[in-house]
């Protein structure tokens, strides 16, 4: 049971459970849902290279880039073992996180298996993303993660502030375009980012895990749920505004939940579609790292690309979106705006229950460019980052198409 419980709360389950749980009951203290607990994992002190990467063999730097708005975000430079950090003789690719999850995501399995250590295993010069308020970023230039208008944010910022500028720094560092793979929310990042002209013209291609823009068509029947009672608002309501869920108290409430009031070992087919090759055997390990904290007012953004089956800005309310966007309603993001030019290759699963088949086919309609398809039958929304079997199902296939592209042909 116990192995059951922790994947749930690595893969976010915490989340929908323990605010639930504790608006049910009346409980308004955002302080229990803030607390950065340790429990259940070691000590992140010395970054994610000295953490993860290193102790793998694969060489690792760390880097430090602030946005135009003032955070302050983590990426790391890898490669290959017995490679030069400094000196990397592939393209540069970036990696982009999930939703509560930070760059850590990418090796969580073993070298064999994960997506990070494989690209840098090819030859490409890998760099990995970390968006605000994740444990890797390093808060902000002048706001306190106790401060409210730290998390004033949505995935709206991550796209336009963080992987803009990302995307930039690694630009510069290079003096070369770059690959961009993202997973899940990642994904909403990079199709925003890339309406954005300036931002589209630094990149060379990209490759979508799970890809979403449009949510209308969600099937989870745990996500539509908490989306119809309005959770998201309840949250805002409350005063939390940091959904940090390593804390005692919600620990404690899934683990109260599991044991006996809910059926757990059906829960996260119920959040993400049925996974067929998520990993097990390393959930211990994967708790170590996840989850990582996001912001109440990016679940609510999630919340209201559902309700309303838009890809567009975060909803105020018609008075302050005629104050902030100069309209009663949010601009949408136009996918018909990225240049056709930009090439893409997207794997999806027929068992997603996050990044809906109907909803992808939207998508496709869409954008200008044909993207190159991998559609998997069998495979969930953890699948695509976690599963045992991800190098020959996906990701060979995924390093086939940036292959492609001619100067590239010499990679491993």
């Amino acid at each position: 049971m116990e192995r059951s419980v922790t994947a749930m709360v690595a893969t976010g389950v915490t989340l929908f459970l323990s605010i639930f749980v504790l608006v049910s009951a009346g409980d308004s203290s955002a302080a229990d849902l803030t607390g950065d607990s340790n429990i259940r994992r070691q000590s992140l002190d010395g970054g994610l290279c000295a953490q993860i990467i290193r102790p793998s063999g694969y060489p690792c730097s760390e880097h430090t880039i602030q946005t135009k708005d003032g955070y302050l975000l983590g990426l790391q430079r890898v490669s290959a073992r017995g490679g030069d950090v400094r000196v990397q003789p592939g393209p540069p690719v970036l990696l982009q996180h999930g939703l509560f999850m930070g760059g850590d995501a990418w090796f969580l399995n073993s070298e064999e298996q994960s997506l990070g250590f494989i690209l840098a295993n090819h030859g490409f010069d890998v760099w990995i993303g970390n968006v605000r308020g994740t444990r890797w970023s390093h808060g902000h230039a002048s706001l306190s993660e106790k401060d409210k208008e730290f998390w004033d944010w949505s995935w709206q910022e991550l796209a336009l502030y963080d992987l803009a500028e990302m995307i930039h720094y690694v630009n510069l560092v290079t003096s070369s375009k770059i690959f961009v793979v993202g997973h899940s929310q990642g994904t909403i990042m990079a199709l925003a980012a890339f309406t954005q002209p300036d931002i589209v013209e630094m990149v060379e291609a990209a490759a979508l895990l799970c890809p979403i823009s449009y949510l209308g068509h969600v099937s989870a029947q745990f996500v539509r749920r908490m989306v119809s009672v309005h959770l998201d608002q309840m949250i805002l309501a409350m005063g939390v505004h940091q959904l940090n869920f390593r804390s005692d108290v919600c620990v404690h409430i899934l683990d109260s939940l599991c044991d006996g009031h809910v059926d757990c070992d059906n829960l996260l087919a119920s959040i993400t579609g049925e996974n067929c090759c998520f990993n097990n055997s390393r959930v211990d390990f994967y708790l170590e790292y996840e989850p990582h904290p996001s912001s109440s007012k990016n679940l609510n953004h999630l919340f209201q690309m559902i309700r309303k089956g838009t890809f567009a800005k975060y909803d105020y309310g018609t008075w302050k979106n005629l104050k902030k966007y100069g309209q009663s309603k949010p601009p949408v993001f136009d996918l018909n705006s990225i240049p056709k030019s930009l090439p893409f290759w997207m794997g999806y699963g027929g068992n997603d229950a996050l990044a809906d088949t109907t909803d992808f086919q939207r998508t496709l309609m869409e954008l200008q460019s044909k993207p190159e398809l991998l559609y998997l039958e069998n495979y969930g929304h953890i699948d695509f980052l976690l599963s045992v079997q991800a190098k020959q199902d996906i990701y060979d296939n995924m390093i086939e198409f940036f292959r492609s592209w001619g100067k590239f042909s010499d990679l491993k």
